[in-house]
């Protein structure tokens, strides 16, 4: 260990800050001139460019060291990018050098003491999640150990292609470094407005030293990692999230020291040198990411798609909502049509973009046209009904389009029945026309004659199987019909039935349609946006709190409540044009899409 790093550290300042939006005066942005971004990426490609930031939109760090470290070079500045591998690639270092350096032994005098000022934020868009949170905390002892050791190794380095223009730090009376913690979102917009590169990666260096300027203090700049690239990496290299973030420290660390894997086929061989050698001598687990890379470039396919794969960069990945802060509070979802597919299925990936959402503290609601048993049946396939799941006869939700809803521990808040001159019309109209027709009554189902249609809609839809009743008049005195549906060709409907019950229920009665095949006649001045509507006051909860996906006409008052509502692409025209945006089918894990896309 070279004398000049023998004292003591005598301060190590860590400081679990946020970053939050400001800008810069233009007064510094010429002091910024010099300021160099590096940044690392696992995907076998080769660039390299310098750009000008296309505008002045910055990030403030809100560090109490001193004034200067809150003008971070992430602000302003020239921009130089260097990828974390090379298309040239060699073979792993063979001859690695052992850390055996000998310690001169200086005379007794007393020695200068280096204060490290280490700054760790983490970004304000980044939930308190107890893991990341540990991780700041450890690395607060970590980065001073591996600037201590870097520092060390790099006065009389032998390597040729390190940029010296830090060498001796001995002449600094402190040194200050800070680490930001992020996520791909975060990351990705440094990318885009420095880079011009829409792409998250997964550690940027920003160097903010100014070789001309005799300081006092050397400002070594800010290493900003995306905790949530770097998860799936860990995952991808069988080690923990702290190992894969010291890695990527390290990195960081090394090109504020100079070192550029980017510039030659040395330097990349110098830089993994060195990288490698710190990691050993800090005991700490993984190989550097320069190796890393190499590793998977030697195994990639050549028709392996970039990690956004084909979705566009807006949209989070699966497992990744821990690092984001939900945008609503509530998400209110239909089921046939929207959380159902065509097969009235609801997907492995959506019900783990649902649970994503739900460990997030999200709560999702169901409206829909269903009755409740058939609502829990379908999401008691995947895992998602009884206790800790979306639906239980103790949580809210809206059913049989809005017609029975239901508040806070499951209790009834509402119930709206149909008038019993218009459901016995509408059965005497089935007799004679033979058009199969289903009276909903709470939990129960009930109809006056068999039909393969009718049991469709049990052994398919998972409503509760209809019980044949023997008359007209024992059916009505069976229950209190809350909603009629008629099943008949998609043709049928639009031309014949639609049209004629539009006009015989007039005043009495509404009519709805969710399905093609399906027409459903429904109290007046009730709907399934008047049922959310209902519910959501029973909750306290403001529409600016909710997100809602639907696809049918009777999701389009609900869609016009919420914040923002999200309409499937195999939806009805009328849904769309009122829809904020349009996801992808129902059958395209539209629901998952929605909620990494939007809800967060």
């Amino acid at each position: 260990m070279h004398s000049h790093f023998t004292s003591s550290i005598r301060r190590t300042t860590i400081l679990l800050t946020k970053y939050t939006p400001a800008t810069i005066s233009p007064d510094f942005q010429s002091s910024l001139s010099m300021a160099r971004i590096a940044a690392s990426h696992t995907l076998p490609l080769a660039f390299k460019s310098s750009l000008t930031p296309n505008n002045q939109n910055s990030l403030r760090f809100l560090s109490q060291n001193t004034s200067l470290t809150s003008l971070s070079s992430v602000f302003g500045g020239r921009i130089q990018i260097s990828y974390g591998e090379n298309k040239n690639r060699r073979g792993i270092f063979s001859n690695q050098r052992g850390f055996s350096r000998k310690v001169k032994r200086s005379k007794p005098k007393k020695e200068k003491e280096l204060e490290l000022n280490v700054s760790i934020g983490i970004e304000e868009g980044l939930p308190e999640d107890p893991e990341v949170l540990n991780i700041a905390e450890m690395l607060r002892l970590n980065v001073p150990m591996a600037m201590k050791l870097a520092f060390d190794g790099i006065k009389d380095s032998p390597y040729k292609t390190r940029d010296t223009s830090i060498d001796d730090v001995g002449g600094y009376e402190s040194v200050e470094l800070s680490v930001l913690l992020c996520n791909d979102d975060f990351i990705r917009k440094l990318n885009k407005d420095w880079r011009d590169e829409d792409h998250a990666t997964d550690v940027l260096s920003m160097s903010q030293h100014m070789p001309g300027l005799k300081l006092p203090m050397l400002m070594m700049g800010d290493v900003v990692i995306s905790v949530e690239t770097a998860a799936r990496q860990a995952a991808e290299r069988g080690h923990t999230l702290l190992d894969e973030i010291r890695v990527l420290m390290v990195h960081g660390l090394l090109h504020l020291l100079g070192f550029d894997h980017e510039i030659s086929d040395e330097a990349e061989e110098e830089m993994e040198k060195e990288e490698e050698l710190l990691l050993r001598s800090l005991g700490w687990k993984g190989k550097g990411l320069i190796q890393c890379a190499i590793d998977a470039a030697s195994v990639e396919s050549p028709q392996t798609e970039s990690p956004d794969g084909e979705v566009s960069s807006d949209r989070k990945k699966e497992g990744s909502l821990r690092f984001y802060k939900p945008k609503f509070n509530y998400i209110f979802c239909d089921m046939d049509g929207t959380l159902l597919n065509s097969r009235s299925q609801i997907t492995s990936t959506t019900a783990g973009a649902l649970r994503e959402a739900m460990s997030m503290g999200v709560k999702v609601v169901i409206a829909t046209g269903k009755a409740r048993p058939a609502a829990m049946t379908a999401l008691k396939a995947v895992g998602l009904a009884g206790k800790g799941g979306i639906l239980s006869e103790s949580t809210p939700g809206v059913f049989l389009q809005g017609l029975l809803v239901y508040g806070t521990q499951g209790r009834e808040i509402f119930r709206g029945n149909l008038d019993a001159r218009v459901c016995r019309e509408a059965f005497m109209y089935s007799l004679e026309h033979k058009v199969p027709l289903i009276a909903f009554a709470q939990d129960r189902c009930f109809t006056l004659f068999e039909h393969p249609s009718i049991d469709s809609l049990h052994l398919v839809y998972h409503e509760p199987k209809a019980e044949v009743m023997p008359s007209l008049e024992n059916l009505l005195n069976a229950a209190d019909i809350q909603k009629l549906l008629f099943f008949d060709s998609p043709e049928s409907i639009s031309t014949t039935l639609r049209p004629y019950w539009f006009e015989a229920t007039k005043g009495r009665a509404g009519v709805v349609q969710a399905m093609p095949d399906m027409l459903e006649i429904v109290p007046s001045r009730t709907s399934k946006g008047s049922g959310v509507k209902m519910l959501l006051d029973q909750l306290g909860v403001t529409p600016k709190e909710v997100m809602a996906i639907g696809d049918g006409e009777n999701d389009i008052e609900m869609l016009e409540l919420a914040s923002l509502g999200v309409a499937l692409s195999n939806g009805a025209e009328k849904t769309k044009a009122v829809a904020n945006v349009i996801g992808l089918s129902n059958d395209e894990d539209g629901v998952a899409d929605a909620i990494y896309r939007y809800a967060f």
